[in-house]
């Protein structure tokens, strides 16, 4: 299916009224993939299907980019600010045919996909209960396809995000970074974490460590404004970059790391709660 330019691919579980109106979790891909390899790597369709909740799978073109990238970094020309807006209005028009809750979206992308989908949230912070980023990064720190790369590698400094309108808020952030991670500088992950309890002014609280089994151990940090909830750092020890707890034998995939695809359902259906429609 087709939203103006872009392509998609819409999950939706089985047994579906038209009466009913169901989350929606956004995937979007990183480079060198697309709609289909991420639902494969990371079964979040199989989720869906037991906990009833749409998945959109929005479509890079290539003649936008050649290797398949969101242009997250685009920002100085202001094709990053286009292409977040037309997902954004793509996400529209979807909530619109389909049976969904627009008071329940959340978005969530793989490495140029987690770095679009934090831009949009800094642009329409209103439009979305939660973000999540997995082996991205922050908006702000890379304005053209050369600062990219130096982000990428860690080199590149900070920049405190834009402040929003009074009384707005940010949507939570979970930030999903592995330490081994030959593409992403592991620090990306922190500064993320760090530029969205900045602007909200939260706290880190302790950090603990979850491992499950033989899968690789995550240090998990939650960071606070009062009792709510900001943003959540989960580095994952050894995991590249790949999908954490991905299908085996795929590409940017896992199986080793915790089941980020859990994860992410998880935290956005924690802040789901309480915002279900009639």
């Amino acid at each position: 299916m087709t939203v103006g330019a872009m392509g998609y691919r819409l999950y939706k579980p089985p047994g579906v009224l038209r009466s009913e109106r169901l989350p929606i979790l956004v995937m979007l891909h990183g480079c060198s993939q697309d709609a289909e390899a991420l639902a494969v790597s990371s079964r979040m369709n199989q989720i869906a299907a037991r906990e009833r909740f749409l998945v959109l799978y929005p479509m890079q073109e290539r003649f936008a980019n050649l290797q398949g990238c969101w242009n997250w970094y685009d920002t100085r020309a202001g094709r990053a600010q286009r292409e977040a807006d037309a997902l954004g209005a793509m996400i529209e028009r979807v909530c619109q045919s389909q049976p969904v809750d627009p008071a329940r979206i959340a978005l969530a992308g793989l490495s140029a996909g987690a770095s679009m989908a934090a831009l949009m949230a800094v642009r329409q912070p209103e439009h979305y209960r939660a973000i999540v980023m997995h082996s991205g990064i922050a908006p702000g720190i890379a304005h053209s396809s050369a600062t990219a790369l130096g982000a990428m590698r860690g080199r590149r400094a900070a920049v405190p995000l834009e402040p929003l309108a009074p009384g707005q808020h940010l949507p939570p952030l979970l930030v999903i970074q592995g330490t081994a991670d030959p593409i992403v500088a592991a620090g990306n992950g922190a500064e993320a974490a760090g530029l969205w309890a900045a602007r909200e002014g939260a706290v880190a609280g302790a950090q603990r460590t979850v491992q499950r089994g033989k899968r690789y151990a995550a240090t998990v940090t939650d960071y606070r404004a009062g009792g709510r909830l900001v943003a959540t750092l989960c580095l994952i020890q050894g995991l590249g970059h790949a999908w954490s707890g991905g299908a085996p034998g795929v590409g940017y995939s896992d199986p080793k790391g915790p089941d980020a695809s859990r994860m992410i359902w998880t935290y956005a259906s924690r802040q789901f709660a309480g915002t279900r429609r009639a």
